[in-house]
């Protein structure tokens, strides 16, 4: 298991916790392989919950730049395409998937976030999602389902940061909650996964899925695949 995650059980809970904090919890490729690794594995364990949390200051300030000089155009895309990944599998697993969010969030890392069906903010997180100021199209689709596409455009469009307040508002956050008060939400959450058996409860989020997952790939290679991605990025990294 990658030192990037911390993986505990409690009970039918199968507790992932971003464990960079010195990055802010950013998604190297090492953290990325290995959440989609605990969320493939999670089900097969017995897990009725998945929860994913960050250490130290926030959830998670999204994907890893830290390394861009080292990197290829094909070795971002490459990442990219794995988070979608991560993010396909979160919103796909036959658990209740519970995000807990606190600190400011960027990004994948909101995209991550907003893939949980259960969507609990701390009432100091905030949100970002810049990616398109370097073109790029990652987690549009799911993030508007939540929020409604005019209300997604006016916060996308300018790469708007937001308050708990105002996304419980919205319907980005489901519950806005107090850290102190989480272990009682994951208390909740696994009293409520237990009303239904694994097999029901895969059937249900199965029938009520909205998910497009070959069109939010697609979109995504799309746009990753605009020559001059690591300029780009670059460009927007200086800029910020």
């Amino acid at each position: 298991m990658s030192a990037a995650l911390q993986v505990e059980r409690r009970g039918a809970t199968q507790v992932l916790t971003l464990a960079r904090p010195d990055k802010m919890n950013a998604l190297s490729a090492e953290l990325v392989e290995a959440l989609i690794a605990a969320v493939d594995a999670a089900p097969a364990q017995g897990a009725e919950v998945i929860v994913l949390r960050g250490a130290g200051r926030n959830f998670s300030a999204g994907f890893d730049f830290g390394d861009l000089d080292a990197q290829s155009e094909g070795d971002l895309l490459l990442r990219l395409v794995r988070i979608e990944t991560l993010l396909q599998r979160v919103a796909a697993s036959p658990c209740l998937t519970v995000g807990l969010a606190h600190g400011r969030n960027f990004g994948a890392g909101v995209d991550l976030f907003g893939a949980c069906k259960w969507r609990v903010g701390a009432p100091e997180a905030s949100f970002r999602m810049p990616g398109l100021k370097f073109g790029l199209v990652l987690g549009t689709r799911r993030f508007a389902a939540l929020v409604g596409a005019e209300r997604a455009r006016a916060i996308l469009e300018q790469a708007s940061t937001f308050g708990a307040a105002e996304a419980y508002r919205d319907g980005f956050v489901s519950h806005v909650t107090a850290q102190e008060a989480w272990p009682e939400v994951e208390r909740q959450a696994e009293q409520a996964a237990a009303a239904l058996t694994c097999a029901a409860r895969a059937q249900l989020y199965a029938a009520l899925s909205a998910e497009q997952p070959d069109t939010d790939l697609a979109r995504l290679v799309r746009s990753a695949a605009e020559p001059g991605l690591k300029a780009r990025v670059a460009a927007y990294l200086q800029a910020r």
